[in-house]
């Protein structure tokens, strides 16, 4: 986004030239002849650097100062003075200005303590963004054997040079937060921002809050002026979980920041520019939410430009070995145990387990098993009892049985459950004792 700058000076010719200046140098300049024509621009649009006059007619720069800080605390301020009266701007720079510059001065004098109040916000943003990637996974990487996410990945390098944003779909647990990461990581945007929010875990008003920010007093508890996750994302990337849980209301507020890049804080009256790409993701049927009302078309087409569906860990069998021992070298440091892989029993039972919370609960069990485990090997004992005895949910694609066969093995586990006493295993299965008979008997 442009970097924004307001100048107020009253004489006419001071003004001109200061606008032309920084305009040559690349920023985007508008000017007011006084204090409250200054105002009524920042009441308009949102601005990086204020540049005022002390002395003006009706609004002085200090009493400017005041009110940029109490309602527009993002925006840096520059104070001009006359050299008779360096004691304002001492008092201005004790208020909260920035930066202060006497009269006469060198235009090229003033370009550089703007330049430098850029530098600064820019670092701020960068700074953002080395935070994000110091507080994930160092590696920031994805295990990708099967054909399904070697495709997901080759794609994620086929959009490296693209700005468009993305939807991601899948079951929970499949690893979406871990692919929104890479693609911001491997995209133009790397070095900028990187900020999540889970949609699902907020309430309607706190979502507004988080997500835009709010004014002083927009609300009670509203003490100061806070930015939103979406002011912070300004020049790098937003991803937005479980984005089907948005009210139509919130829905609605973000396609005006999908489409023309522009919001309100909560309580604001002034529109916030800001340059953010989105990846939005959900376990939900997106279509089928369109259909019902519950998930605006427009909004998710915007988002949609590209789309990515990570299908689920029993989908792709080949990821399950390489993320155990990816998993068990992750949490085995701080166990401080000496284990060096999988029994062979431990490792069949993993490979045909069907996972129903996906590469999330693969993950809780490797960690699990670690703590239980006694051994150098982490063992069938170790695994939960839940995966080790209940075969039913288990699936070996090289060992296909047919329906009534499927029937049989599971009435025999059911009548082995209740001791062998078959009206009792009937009663549980919800047939008669004749149609367990029948079942058991047939070959």
């Amino acid at each position: 986004m442009q970097f924004k700058i307001l100048i107020a000076e009253d004489e006419e010719i001071t003004l001109n030239n200061l606008v032309e200046t920084l305009r040559d140098e690349g920023y985007d300049v508008a000017g007011a002849r006084d204090g409250i024509g200054a105002i009524q621009q920042l009441e308009r649009e949102q601005y990086d650097v204020l540049i005022t006059d002390i002395k003006m007619p009706d609004v002085t720069g200090i009493e400017l100062l005041d009110r940029v800080k109490e309602k527009y605390p993002s925006t840096e301020v520059i104070v001009i003075t006359g050299f008779g009266s360096i004691g304002s701007a001492v008092d201005a720079m004790r208020k909260g200005a920035m930066d202060y510059i006497t009269k006469p001065f060198d235009l090229d004098e003033l370009v550089l303590r703007v330049q430098k109040i850029h530098d600064q916000k820019v670092l701020r943003k960068e700074n953002i963004a080395l935070k994000t990637f110091y507080g994930m996974d160092k590696e920031v990487r994805i295990i990708a054997k099967s054909p399904e996410m070697k495709q997901i990945l080759d794609t994620i390098q086929g959009m490296a040079a693209s700005d468009a944003n993305m939807f991601l779909t899948g079951e929970t647990g499949v690893g979406k937060s871990l692919i929104a990461k890479i693609i911001h990581f491997t995209s133009g945007r790397k070095n900028m921002p990187f900020l999540s929010l889970n949609c699902a875990t907020l309430t309607e008003d706190l979502l507004a809050s988080e997500l835009f920010g709010h004014e002083k007093g927009a609300f009670t508890g509203a003490v100061v002026m806070k930015q939103g996750l979406v002011e912070i994302a300004d020049t790098g990337t937003l991803f937005l979980d479980e984005i089907a849980e948005l009210s139509p209301s919130l829905q609605a507020k973000l396609l005006k920041v999908v489409e023309e890049g522009e919001f309100y804080r909560v309580g604001g009256t002034r529109p916030q520019k800001v340059d953010v790409r989105f990846i939005a993701a959900t376990n939900q049927n997106v279509k089928g939410l369109i259909a019902d009302g519950r998930f605006r078309e427009d909004l998710y087409y915007r988002l949609n430009i590209m789309d990515i569906f990570i299908p689920p860990l029993r989908e792709r069998h080949e990821d399950i070995r390489p993320l155990s021992a990816y998993f068990l070298q992750k949490h085995l440091p701080r166990s401080r145990k000496k284990i060096t892989g999988f029994s062979d029993e431990a490792l069949d039972i993993l490979m045909h387990y069907s996972f129903p919370g996906n590469v999330r609960e693969l993950e809780n069990i490797i960690e699990r098993a670690i703590i239980l485990e006694k051994g150098p090997l982490l063992s069938k004992e170790s695994l939960p009892q839940g995966i080790r005895t209940l075969d039913i949910e288990t699936f070996d694609p090289n060992q296909i049985k047919t329906v009534d066969e499927v029937i049989r093995d599971y009435a025999e586990k059911v009548v082995k459950m209740a001791a062998g006493n078959r009206t009792k295993a009937a009663e549980l299965l919800g047939i008669s004792r004749t149609s367990l008979w029948k079942i058991m008997k047939e070959e």
